[in-house]
């Protein structure tokens, strides 16, 4: 009998190769890479959104105390201003002004005297050294102004309701000052419109002057002319011709409450006529220390 053939052994290194494979380290899933470059990027989105974030809260913070030390600063400047003008306007309150005005012209008359005696010392004429400083229209003028300003205190003193009248009204004319752009402009739409009518005539002179000569005499006023009552005037002058009439009135108001304080009637009026008055004034010199308290009382209301 031949011998029997001999078995391979194939199976230990069947186990050999297994235990390779085994001990073999595992391959990484395919999936693990791209989740890993995912959450990179969501770190570096991360970090760039709160860097801006945080940006943004450093420059809102910046104009925040940027316009906090603006208020600030106009806060100290008001403050400042307003105690300035609470300075002045406390020693302006507190200055009499008809002192003041008394102290700088008796400054004024000393530093006159002391200049006109140090000319006259050096031997100069002072009115003529005066003089150089002003012009000879202006000269003239102060001479004007000096010689009414004589007069009118010589006729100072009261002459007749008539002469009071018109100082009174020469005084409200200075206070109402005319408008004479606006009067010339009236005039000479007023002059178009006649000779455009036909009632004046426009003639040109040598000298190329322009005359207007009135044909019929219905252009210029007569003192039998209704023309003024077709004159309109603005609101500007009705509100000056108001304002004027108000300020007369509490000028006369005020007057009237002076003369009455200096005649001892600044109280209530308890009289009907003079004469009245003077009986009243009789009994309160004899009676008023008895009825005082009883006058008092029913002003008061307590004896009811």
């Amino acid at each position: 009998m031949p011998p029997a053939a001999k078995k391979r052994k194939t199976e230990p290194k069947a186990t050999a190769k297994e235990e390779i494979k085994e001990n073999a380290p595992a391959k990484p899933a395919a999936t693990e890479k791209p989740d890993a470059e995912e959450s990179t990027a969501t770190n570096t989105e991360a970090e760039v959104s709160e860097s801006s974030a945080s940006n943004d809260a450093v420059s809102k913070a910046q104009d925040r105390m940027a316009r906090f030390k603006a208020l600030k600063a106009r806060a100290k400047s008001s403050s400042d201003q307003n105690f300035k003008e609470a300075t002045l306007e406390s020693q302006r309150l507190a200055t009499d002004p008809s002192q003041l005005a008394a102290i700088h012209r008796k400054q004024a008359i000393a530093s006159h005297k002391l200049l006109k005696a140090d000319v006259e010392d050096a031997g100069g004429d002072f009115e003529r050294k005066r003089a150089w400083d002003w012009t000879i229209d202006e000269s003239e003028k102060w001479d004007k102004r000096v010689k009414k300003k004589e007069a009118h205190r010589d006729n100072n003193a009261f002459q007749d309701y008539t002469a009071e009248s018109n100082k009174i009204y020469k005084r409200q004319l200075r206070n109402i000052a005319p408008d004479m752009e606006k009067y010339e402009k009236d005039k000479m739409a007023a002059i178009e419109r006649a000779a455009a009518s036909g009632g004046l005539d426009i003639v040109e002179t040598e000298d190329g002057e322009l005359i207007a000569v009135d044909k019929d005499g219905s252009f210029y006023s007569t003192a039998d002319s209704t023309t003024f009552t077709q004159s309109k005037p603005d609101k500007a002058a009705i509100d000056r011709l108001v304002e004027d009439l108000r300020r007369a009135e509490e000028n006369r108001l005020k007057k009237r409450k002076d003369r009455m304080a200096q005649n001892g009637d600044d109280g209530d009026v308890t009289y009907i006529n003079e004469k009245n008055k003077q009986f009243n004034q009789k009994l309160a010199r004899f009676y008023n220390k008895y009825t005082a308290e009883i006058r008092d009382s029913f002003e008061r209301g307590t004896m009811i």
